[in-house]
């Protein structure tokens, strides 16, 4: 299995003049899963991120998904999804979750990349993800309450399952309307994974009309 896809170099996904490429295929740069996942609206397109604050790729990807969300198109639904493969995944989407519950999602998302990929940090123990809670005014009983409640136990399995379900070989991966799913790897680059996910939203938007 892998869980951390080896991407090429950004620039691949282009054509000789610089020029992305026009058009992508089922099987190639993307693929369809066997099996659709419900979607969290029916009646908006969602695209899910996979990804893992321990893949250096994920993180790199970080600014480009930044730029994109805020220029995606109104129907659109974005949801993260931390993915798990191991026990160490499953305490980081826990911490994800944590984070979620607490109101501090996108300030603990940053930081904890942060620490992981520029501070070389495992992140691996309560103490040490406590602490970096605190920084963001939580205190360590609302922490506490949090990490060890049913709400984010709950959302961990779903989590876990979906990552079975989608059925990646490693992050990052975007997943597009419960129906197809890329990597950089299939889209030949970072950025042209949100390049095959632009054409999918319209392809899942000109069918839903």
């Amino acid at each position: 299995m892998k869980l951390i896809r080896l991407l090429p170099l950004l620039g691949l996904f282009l054509m000789p003049g610089g020029t992305a490429l026009a058009g992508y295929e089922e099987g190639i740069e993307y693929e369809r899963l066997k099996v659709p996942v419900a979607t969290v609206d029916a009646n908006k397109v969602e695209v899910v991120e996979l990804f893992w604050y321990g893949c250096p790729h994920c993180y790199h990807l970080e600014p480009d998904m930044k730029k994109w969300l805020k220029s995606k198109p109104a129907n659109v639904v974005f949801v993260r999804v931390p993915a798990v493969f191991r026990p160490i995944w499953g305490f980081h989407a826990k911490v994800y979750y944590t984070a979620e519950v607490l109101g501090v999602a996108e300030q603990v998302h940053d930081a904890m990349f942060e620490a992981m990929q520029v501070q070389r940090r495992k992140m691996a123990t309560v103490e040490e993800v406590k602490a970096l809670f605190a920084k963001y005014a939580v205190s360590s009983e609302k922490f506490d309450n949090a990490f060890n409640s049913f709400a984010v136990d709950a959302k961990v399995r779903r989590a876990t399952d979906l990552t079975r379900r989608y059925g990646i070989e490693g992050v990052p991966a975007l997943v597009i309307n419960g129906k197809y799913v890329t990597d950089g790897v299939m889209a030949h680059g970072q950025r042209g994974m949100l390049e095959v996910t632009d054409y999918l939203i319209s392809k899942e938007s000109k069918s839903s009309k």
